[in-house]
């Protein structure tokens, strides 16, 4: 995927979550638990953008394989234990006083749902699972 697409890709969903008000409808809390949405299951193609995502941006952080850097690693071993939720959380709200930025502008709950259940499983299986 090209570069330049991601990121009007993104810069898109940023402009509209900024005039619908949804980034400003949640509030920092990484003990409250996620509603489910009620959103289309994600396509084939938004799960490779996902990966893409997670691979570039993620990694920059947490190291290209995601073995850790700055952030700690992602591999499916360091993060098996931890609670769905309590991931899908630190992806949407970050961690305050650390590195780990907010996502909750670009991602929907149900895609930073689906991006914690691969880093769990591992992030290039089931990628055609309807998560």
């Amino acid at each position: 995927m090209n570069k330049f697409f991601l990121i009007a890709l993104l810069s898109t969903q940023l402009l509209f979550l900024s005039f619908s008000g949804k980034a400003n409808k949640t509030t920092l809390s990484v003990d409250k638990p996620v509603i489910q949405s009620k959103e289309p299951l994600l396509g084939y193609q938004r799960k490779q953008q996902l990966i893409h995502m997670v691979k570039q941006d993620c990694g920059s952080c947490h190291g290209m394989t995601l073995k850790g850097g700055l952030g700690p690693a992602l591999l499916p071993e360091n993060v098996k234990d931890k609670p769905i939720l309590f991931l899908q959380n630190t992806i949407l709200y970050g961690r305050p006083g650390t590195a780990m930025p907010p996502w909750k502008t670009i991602l929907t709950e149900q895609e930073t749902l689906w991006i914690a259940k691969q880093l769990q499983q591992g992030i290039n299986k089931g990628i055609n699972n309807e998560q």
